[in-house]
């Protein structure tokens, strides 16, 4: 399993990355795995507003439909509409190409956040 050192992960295991007061968000790479070969992705609406642990995208796969909770608030200002046609970037790219939703960081702190150490913990426990 790969995990990524810039970013913080949730105990429902999705991922944000922070470049200032942008926020870049995806689900692991241990939540891929789990749901095995993904076969669509929903993006959120670009200007939606979500709250930290709102579901804010489903991630579909031939195992299972998924949400996707926001680890911090903020307004959605980018999707990766790649995953329209190619939702398995998730599975082969989770922290890079497999990117969900971009947000502007406003409102209330983030959902409760791990880093790489705590993460792996987490998993093993």
């Amino acid at each position: 399993m790969t995990i990524s050192a810039n970013v913080k992960y949730t105990k429902d295991h999705e991922w944000v990355r922070m470049d200032g007061d942008i926020a870049t968000f995806g689900i692991t790479d241990h939540a891929q795995e789990a749901l095995g070969d993904i076969v669509f992705v929903e993006l959120p609406e670009v200007g939606r507003e979500v709250e930290a642990g709102e579901a804010y995208a489903v991630v579909e796969s031939v195992k299972a439909v998924s949400d996707v909770y926001a680890p911090v608030a903020g307004e959605v200002i980018e999707v990766n509409e790649e995953l329209e046609g190619e939702p398995e970037k998730v599975n082969t790219d989770a922290f890079g190409a497999g990117w969900i939703a971009k947000v502007k960081v406003i409102g209330d702190g983030p959902v409760e956040l791990m880093t790489d150490d705590e993460y792996n913990t987490f998993l093993e426990e």
